[in-house]
């Protein structure tokens, strides 16, 4: 019998823990942050550095982001310790991912500092600037970086706090003397939906995240209702189903492919070097961008950042000089090198969207063949689409499957990346799809399979991203090929 899925999987969930409340920001703070290496807390950081605070921080492991935070004025400490927590220090900010029990929690409750969520953080970080919120189940990373570079080039000075480090730029996170505040909104869990915000883009709504919505009609309406709670312009896509039912509702600017888009897109085309297209308004074309990174869904990305910028008074021309010269964005179909013929590229891609759009990315530069490597992310989440899957890996030459990165949650039973070979081979027997079970034999098992003329294109939002490094060491001492 096929796994079924719980009717309350949030109450296994690990308790979160409360907030606090939030110490005032208007003037300096002592902050310690546990966790600060990863995406969201180091982003953190930065900005109450930008904003003058005195901040510290932990994390398990040494690593880039660490060491780029302390080139910005960041104590680090690796390692959790009572320790680490000064006598200055006036609040201890955490993730839900900490559990209650971490030593510098029990340090920060015996001293009586206030122990504060991200989440509740971050409306206090917004509230000291304009706020562009840019939320969706897809693409709100890219989107929101290629906004904030928009408004670089224009001169604007804008703050931004995104999930993922701007690679022209090196970070995440950067706190600036101009008005505007470009934060990416996570809806995860709401918390990024509490933000107050002037203006929002929402790229796309899919079901994700049910465990802490109940279901896709409370997630929908929880977009709803952020959305309506917009004080300025809303920027919704056309080509989306459901975020084209909400453009219904109101009044909003929309952008995409389709011909009923407020901000269109036509002749567009991909190749390994980005994409192009033409912008046209109101049956008048703009001119046209190109994007330096491949997929239709990029193209997407860029209309979105677009048509949010013309609303702030931004010209098309510095829209198309900034966004001609984006880097990417780190895990965003972001190269690792190459080998012996053989091309390596990372993303995050781990919902079933996300990994058509990859692939089809991947279509764009013509290679001899498309191998893709597809880790998935959470049991919970597996448990619940592993049929979704069936068609997401269709246009790839090989498809090779790993096991579940539990990212913290305890295995299943019955519930294995076996489940998402099954759907493929039960919808497509002509697939080529293999299953290497233990993460750790990965490397060698491509190392031997891989030939010159492929690009091998990992997917996945746990430690998949390391995967092409690991090849690359192999090929380059000469044990394959």
């Amino acid at each position: 019998m096929l796994p079924t899925v719980s009717p309350n999987l949030w109450s296994v969930m690990p308790a979160a823990i409360e907030s606090d409340p939030v110490p005032s920001l208007t003037q300096r703070r002592s902050i310690h942050i546990l966790g600060v290496g990863g995406p969201g807390m180091s982003a953190i950081a930065s900005a109450l550095v930008g904003m003058g605070h005195a901040v510290s921080g932990s994390d398990v492991v040494e690593s880039a982001v660490l060491e780029r935070l302390r080139s910005e004025g960041v104590v680090v400490y690796v390692g959790h310790s009572p320790d680490n927590i000064g006598v200055n220090v006036e609040a201890l900010v955490v993730s839900t991912a900490i559990p209650e029990g971490n030593p510098e929690i029990i340090a920060a409750r015996a001293r009586l500092l206030p122990v504060v969520r991200r989440t509740a953080l971050l409306p206090a970080i917004a509230a000291e600037r304009r706020t562009i919120a840019v939320t969706g189940t897809h693409g709100k990373t890219t989107t929101s970086s290629m906004l904030a570079l928009i408004l670089l080039g224009a001169g604007l000075d804008p703050s931004f706090l995104i999930g993922g480090e701007l690679r022209q730029l090196g970070t995440n996170a950067k706190w600036s003397d101009g008005e505007w505040f470009v934060l990416e909104a996570d809806e995860s869990d709401g918390s990024g939906f509490s933000i107050d915000h002037e203006a929002v883009i929402v790229t796309n709504i899919e079901a994700d995240h049910l465990e802490f919505h109940g279901s896709f009609e409370n997630l929908y309406r929880a977009f709803e209702r952020f959305v309506a709670s917009t004080s300025g312009p809303v920027v919704l896509c056309a080509d989306d189903p459901n975020t084209a039912r909400l453009a219904r509702g109101m009044k909003a600017i929309t952008y995409g492919l389709s011909n009923e888009a407020t901000v269109r897109i036509v002749g567009l085309e991909g190749s390994r070097s980005g994409v192009d297209f033409t912008v046209v308004v109101g049956g008048e074309e703009l001119g046209q961008v190109h994007v330096p990174v491949p997929g239709t869904h990029n193209a997407l990305n860029a209309c979105a950042a677009i048509a949010l910028a013309l609303q702030l008074g931004v010209s098309f021309d510095d829209c198309v000089m900034a966004l001609a010269t984006f880097g990417g964005v780190g895990r965003r179909f972001e190269p690792k090198g190459d080998a012996n013929g053989i091309v390596f590229i990372d993303d995050y891609a781990h919902l079933p969207t996300e990994i058509t759009a990859a692939i089809s990315a991947g279509q764009d530069g013509d290679w001899e063949r498309l191998v893709v490597v597809f880790q998935p992310h959470r049991y919970s989440r597996t448990q619940t689409l592993w049929q979704d899957y069936a068609d997401a890996f269709e246009d790839a030459d090989l498809l090779v499957l790993t096991g579940i990165y539990g990212a913290g949650e305890a295995p299943r039973a019955g519930v294995t990346g076996q489940l998402i070979v099954d759907a493929v081979a039960a919808a497509h027997p002509e697939q080529a799809v293999q299953y290497v079970a233990e993460r750790e034999s990965l490397a060698a098992v491509l190392a031997s399979e891989l030939r010159s003329g492929d690009l091998c294109l990992t997917l996945g939002a746990g430690d998949i991203t390391t995967l092409a490094d690991e090849i690359l060491v192999l090929l380059n001492q000469g044990r394959a090929l």
